[in-house]
């Protein structure tokens, strides 16, 4: 930007656009007064520079009418009542709005009411700019219906966003999901923190996008200093951020994912209730068409927007591998602590308002287990009872393999709890005798049957130990298996007195399992843990091949990777996203190894990477589970703390839905718009 040469200024916005429509933007902002530098200051009032204006704008009008994204210019703006300092909103070759800034800062190193007029005091909603009639004024909503949901942008300038209640705040209230803020913000020490806060917290509370650009290069630095500081924001996540004080023009881009918006905002019903309590300022918003080229709008291919197509192209933002995992350290470090405590705080306080002093486990050797009994003896400790009053139970019965059955007694012996082994072989056998099941006679019949036999007469043993103890059944199952239905209803791994690991995934339990080792909670128990990482996740009820040393690895094998079922899970619960953009999703964060973040406690050998192919199939395993198969088995499960915004499966929280409902049309959307084979590929 140079000091009020706005010809000069047209050009490299107009080089910028292009730059950001190569890039595949669809709206580009600029900053506070662009065209002539917000420094100006008196020289605002100079017929001079207000004369070089108009010609500027009619050739950033016919600049635009080349360019497929909506453009926001700074500029300001001479009306028969006084100057105004305006974002124009610019498309195929049309000044399609102008939106005066509200709130003028007089404080301070600020003196904008010495030099325009705030938007209160103009004096008509449509004015005369380059020969055109222009809508004028604060409360403008530019639209644009798109394939993954309708584009709502609205406009304001710096301090707007500053004041109590931002003209953007009522501006969501009526719909738009797509805050801009176009700023010449001076900097001072601390001030890009502030602005980070202002803007997640502002894009969370209105539950929208919010794009944030400030004045940088090329302003005075007279009495102030300018960074060039831009942020983008989606629902109080920062997806991106510019390079403050860079030397040369730069771009700030990212995605923005508007059906998330949607989603969160059809959810949340305050959110329409605050609607309601401002419909007297909501019904001054202006809703005005976003042109588009002719033929369409200018959107990426169809495979982006909703996950169908030849070729899936690549976003710009980064997904996270594992939706319920922070890949960043420090962050990971504190969801683990934070929800190692909700879940032993949720043990304490059923311990106490039943009256109960122990907690009857049963313990496999494996991943679910191994947590919950951490879980357990921390809340027998916070309730200054000895570790013995945790009644562990190893049950080994046909298919338990010696790794596992030996993880299982390393872990009791090393926790120091009541530990003892009940083999459940000869009572499985004799159930599965007195019903007639073929099992044991030559060529065993390995079905459900003979499954839910061993799983029945674990938990039927753990209830009758519990009266006789006077103890409180701790359930193991975990978020993934409840959502896949993997697990034994009834009498089985569903149901216990209180489900301690109901509403965390699968993929969470390993990383909190990691965690609990490498912040020394683990103590004695640290080896023990490090082997029940590293086993192959397993129900073990049918037998192994390896003379039961290892267990048969079939859990993955029949209801697919964890990682990809927990993936699923999250976008399908958090956002009830259709499957096609779900699939897409996955793609971008599991289908090429250069994508994405991996945490670092992911072993190289657990780095896996899914082809579409892959992930469709495994997606629509998950769809007819989810949806169809398991429901009832939900809808009866036990008491559990939620521990995470991603949700839980509760009838009585977050999910509530018919036992008997079907698939069909989350399967069809899915084989409809998803490719097969090699076609869907994009290596």
């Amino acid at each position: 930007m140079q000091l009020a040469e706005p010809a000069r200024n047209v050009e490299r916005i107009g080089a910028l656009a292009a730059r950001a429509e190569s890039a595949g933007a669809d709206l580009v902002a600029f900053p506070e007064l662009c065209l002539t530098g917000y420094t100006c200051e008196d020289l605002f009032h100079q017929q001079g520079l207000l004369a070089a204006l108009e010609p500027a704008i009619a050739d950033l009008c016919s600049r635009s009418a080349e360019l497929a994204p909506l453009l926001i210019v700074g500029a300001p703006l001479q009306l028969r009542e006084g100057l105004f300092n305006v974002a124009l909103v610019l498309a195929q070759g049309r000044i399609v709005g102008a939106a005066p800034k509200s709130y003028l800062p007089n404080y301070r190193e600020f003196y904008e009411q010495r030099h325009f007029r705030s938007a209160r005091q103009a004096l008509a909603e449509e004015v005369e700019i380059c020969g055109q009639r222009v809508p004028f004024g604060s409360s403008l909503i530019f639209v644009q219906q798109r394939q993954g949901g309708a584009a709502a942008v609205h406009v304001e300038i710096c301090e707007d966003l500053w004041v109590p209640i931002p003209p953007s705040t009522h501006a969501a209230l009526g719909g738009a999901n797509i805050l801009v803020n176009i700023s010449a913000s001076n900097v001072t020490v601390a001030k890009a923190d502030y602005r980070r806060l202002l803007a997640t917290s502002h894009s969370a509370r209105n539950i929208a996008a919010l794009l944030y650009v400030s004045a940088g290069l090329g302003e005075s630095t007279t009495d102030l200093a300018f960074d060039g500081h831009a942020l983008i924001c989606e629902n109080g996540l920062q997806l991106a951020e510019s390079e403050r004080f860079a030397a040369a023009e730069q771009l700030t881009i990212a995605d923005v994912d508007i059906g998330h918006l949607e989603a969160d905002r059809m959810r949340m019903t305050s959110f329409g209730e605050s609607a309601a309590d401002h419909r007297t300022q909501l019904s001054r918003l202006r809703l005005l068409p976003w042109p588009t080229r002719t033929g369409g709008a200018p959107e990426r291919p169809q495979s982006e927007q909703r996950g169908a197509g030849a070729q899936p192209s690549t976003l710009l933002r980064e997904l996270e591998r594992f939706p319920y995992v922070p890949h960043q350290r420090a962050r990971r470090e504190e969801r683990c602590e934070e929800v190692y405590a909700i879940q032993v705080r949720g043990l304490v306080s059923r311990l106490q308002a039943t009256g109960i002093e122990r907690i009857v486990i049963g313990v496999s050797g494996g991943l679910d287990s191994a947590h919950a009994l951490m879980v357990a003896v921390r809340a027998i400790e916070e309730l200054s009872l000895p570790r013995s009053n945790v009644l562990a139970y190893t049950m080994p019965g046909p298919a338990t393999s010696a790794r596992t059955l030996a993880s299982a007694r390393a872990l009791m012996a090393a926790l120091e709890v009541s530990a003892a082994e009940i083999d459940i072989s000869a009572p499985s056998e004799r159930m599965l005798e007195a019903i007639g099941h073929p099992a044991g006679e030559g060529a065993p019949a390995y079905d459900t049957t003979y499954e839910n036999v061993q799983a029945g007469e674990r938990t039927a043993h753990l209830f009758r130990l519990a009266n006789h103890h006077h103890g409180l059944v701790l359930g193991t199952s975990d978020l993934s298996e409840l959502a896949l239905g993997w697990c034994t209803y009834g009498v089985g791994d569903q149901m216990s007195h209180y489900a301690i690991n109901a509403s965390v995934p699968k993929t969470l339990i390993q990383f909190l399992i990691a965690w609990i080792i490498e912040s020394g909670r683990a103590g004695a128990a640290a080896e023990a843990l490090q082997g029940i990482l590293a086993t192959e996740i397993s129900p073990e009820l049918v037998p192994s091949a390896a003379g039961q040393q290892e267990p048969r690895a079939d859990s993955e094998r029949v209801v697919g990777p964890y990682e990809l079922v927990d993936f699923f899970l999250y976008h399908i619960l958090r956002f009830g996203f259709r499957p096609s953009k779900v699939a897409y999703l996955a793609y971008q964060a599991w289908g090429d190894r250069d994508r994405g973040h991996w945490p670092d406690l992911v072993p190289a050998d657990r780095r896996r990477q899914f082809t579409l192919t892959e992930i469709k199939h495994w997606l629509a395993v998950f769809l007819e589970r989810f949806f169809q198969a398991s429901q009832f088995k939900r809808s009866a499960i036990p008491n559990a703390p939620k521990v995470g915004s991603g949700g839980s499966l509760s009838p009585r929280g977050d999910w509530r839905a018919p036992s008997d409902a079907h698939a069909a049309v989350w399967l069809a959307e899915l084989a409809e718009n998803v490719p097969d084979g090699a076609q869907g590929e994009d290596r």
